[in-house]
């Protein structure tokens, strides 16, 4: 591991810990080059897609997946990007199990119809980052960002670990990584890791379509399960939201602890996934949208839906130019984007009713000379998934737009648009500037797992201390996260971080919320500089002046005023009083700088440096 600067110390606000230092890895030169041609009828996913079959030998599929582990595992803001992708049938054995360890920007995921169709004999785990003591101290899973693991089933096998290790399948992340349709069994899943020493702390996350053993959520300060079942869960630290799950806890105790419970979740549709069929062809199968929905989508057979054979997509490498993209999406293809970093200086333009966009490998579009990177039609059934947008040096007005401000939208609500794990970043790898992240216009539209994220650490080059904080606030700009200007747009688990006005505008009627997470920015120099008009501070959640009906089920704002701790923010969440407008299971807390004055509107005590880590919890809003 790479000496630390101090430079890289901002995600301190999560582990409460001073000292704190973050991974800066150095880039990473980008694999993704202009792959072969196909053979023996196999998609050309170029050269950062490997696919296992049964016949490969658990040793070679061990010793590769290791080998990326070794590259990734502290290259945070690195290039590299990488899919592992497994046909039907079973790897590893009660001898030799296949015991995997996921980094940064990795994705794992069966080909197989059914997560059930592969079969993974030991474990696919991920461990703290041990930042200090040459890797034997200061281990937490803060900064566990960019990870993927879907469609399969694990048969937990910890033959060769040692004691702490075997005793539980450990997932210890945070945001930006998803677990969907899982199948796991034979022993426990852990989503922290209590095996390295302290502190431990983890800040995820998000688990969907999956049956899952006794669960230990450990450390972990927000979580949303949905759709899923689970055997068992154990304890909570501030925010755990369970929405359509069998086996949730019941959240009557809230906020001791602090479940929030929905018996069903109120529109849902499973992320796109890859799969082979019996005749060895290759297709991506788009789940059907549900309402009111409980439990895993493929508990009777394979998940409802459509089938998209491959040859209607066109498959892109970072080297296409955008021209291209665009020319076969106006052609009617499908999109699908392989590992890499694309550079994108004019708008992938999605047009065309029930396209689907996905990527493998977290692909990321990173904006050029101010350019939107996807701008998606206000049209029906547009799905984008699996893909990772990051700012430019450039102002950028937006990085992704759905709809247009002032036009015509025609999405239905039998068939939204839907982005699932689309994530977003400004600042990091390189300076980054945007007005606006997200930007969602249409009605209808359904966002299934985002992070929103304007950097709190990165590798830009700043100054130490507080002149490198400042520097940062001036240089790597975002106004707004996520502004939802559409009607009966639904989110479940919106994470939205650090940006500098408000991080959340809900201006769309009939809007729901299921599950919130919101960090203010570290980094305002004065007071002057977080204001907003005469009022101290931007909410982390603002519902418009004018909604009349909106819901958010279990939601948190942090701070924390790294930069200037005397900084005040007046209300956490700010919403119109109204009768329609009701927030259930909310809370704000304090991180050790700067407080939050109120939970909403008024009302709440503070959240201030007397009760560091101490949520000030709200029952209910308005209250009855």
């Amino acid at each position: 591991m790479t000496t630390q600067s101090p430079g890289v110390r901002r995600r301190i606000g999560r582990a409460l810990v001073f000292g704190l230092v973050l991974t800066a890895a150095a880039t990473a030169t980008n694999t993704a080059a202009t792959a072969g041609p196909s053979r023996h009828g196999t998609p050309d996913f170029g050269p950062n897609v490997k696919i296992f079959d049964p016949s490969t030998p658990v040793g070679e599929i061990q010793a590769t997946l290791d080998a990326t582990h070794a590259r990734q595992v502290g290259n945070e803001m690195g290039t590299e990007r990488y899919a592992y992708l497994f046909k039907p049938g079973s790897y590893g054995t009660a001898e030799q199990p296949l015991q995997v360890n996921v980094g940064y920007y990795t994705e794992i995921s069966g080909l197989g119809a059914s997560p059930t169709d592969v079969d993974i004999n030991g474990k696919v785990e991920v461990y703290n980052r041990c930042l200090e003591g040459g890797g034997t101290s200061n281990c937490l899973a803060l900064v566990n960002f960019w990870r993927t693991l879907s469609n399969l089933s694990i048969n937990i096998n910890a033959a060769g670990q040692d004691g702490c290790r075997s005793s539980a399948n450990f997932w210890a992340v945070s945001q930006a990584v998803s677990m969907r349709r899982l199948d796991i069994s034979g022993g426990g899943l852990s989503l922290m890791d209590y095996c390295t020493a302290g502190p431990q702390y983890a800040s995820g996350g998000f688990i969907a379509d999956s049956r899952l053993p006794a669960t230990i959520n450990g450390s972990q300060q927000q979580w949303l399960t949905r759709n899923s079942e689970v055997a068992s869960w154990s304890n909570a630290v501030w925010n755990q939201v369970f929405a359509g799950v069998v086996g949730a806890p019941d959240d009557a105790g809230f906020p001791n602890p602090p479940y929030t419970t929905l018996d069903t979740t109120p529109l849902s549709r499973e992320r796109p996934y890859l799969y082979v069929d019996a005749k060895g062809r290759y297709n991506v199968r788009v789940p059907a949208v549900q309402r009111d929905s409980r439990g895993v989508s493929w508990a009777a057979g394979m998940t409802p839906g459509r089938t998209i054979p491959i040859r209607d997509f066109f498959i892109a490498k970072p080297s296409d130019p955008v021209h291209v993209i665009n020319s076969q999406l106006a052609r009617g293809r499908h999109l699908l984007l392989t590992p890499g970093v694309y550079d994108i200086a004019r708008s992938i333009e999605v047009r065309r009713p029930d396209t689907v966009v996905l990527g493998l490998g977290h692909a990321t579009l990173t904006a050029v000379n101010g350019a939107v990177p996807l701008d998606v039609a206000g049209v029906p059934g547009v799905v984008v998934a699996g893909v990772t947008i990051d700012a430019g040096l450039t102002e950028s007005p937006v990085l992704l737009r759905v709809g247009r401000k002032h036009g015509r939208n025609a999405s239905t609500p039998h068939n939204p648009t839907t982005l699932s794990d689309v994530y977003f970043r400004v600042g990091g790898p390189h300076i980054g500037r945007t007005n606006i992240a997200l930007e969602v216009n249409s009605d209808h539209v359904l966002i299934d797992h985002t992070w929103v994220w304007r950097g709190d650490h990165g590798v830009e080059g700043f100054s130490e201390g507080v002149n490198g904080d400042t520097e940062r606030w001036r240089t790597n700009t975002g106004r707004y996260g996520a502004v939802i200007n559409g009607d009966h747009v639904t989110a479940t688990g919106l994470f939205v971080e650090h940006f500098q006005r408000y991080n959340t505008v809900w201006n769309g009627e009939h809007g729901t919320t299921v599950l919130y997470q919101n960090e203010l920015p570290y980094d305002p120099p004065t007071q002057a500089d977080w204001m907003n008009g005469d009022v101290e501070g931007w909410a982390g959640y603002k519902v418009g002046d004018r909604v009349k009906h909106h819901t958010l089920h279990g939601g948190g704002v942090y701070v924390f005023n790294q930069n200037n701790p005397s900084i005040h923010t007046e209300n956490g969440f700010e919403v119109p009083v109204t009768p329609g407008v009701r927030l259930h299971h909310i809370m704000t807390v304090n991180l050790s700088a700067g407080t939050i004055d109120h939970v909403v509107n008024g009302v709440g005590e503070p959240a201030d440096t007397t009760r560091v880590g101490a949520p000030v919890y709200l029952t209910e809003y308005p209250i009855s």
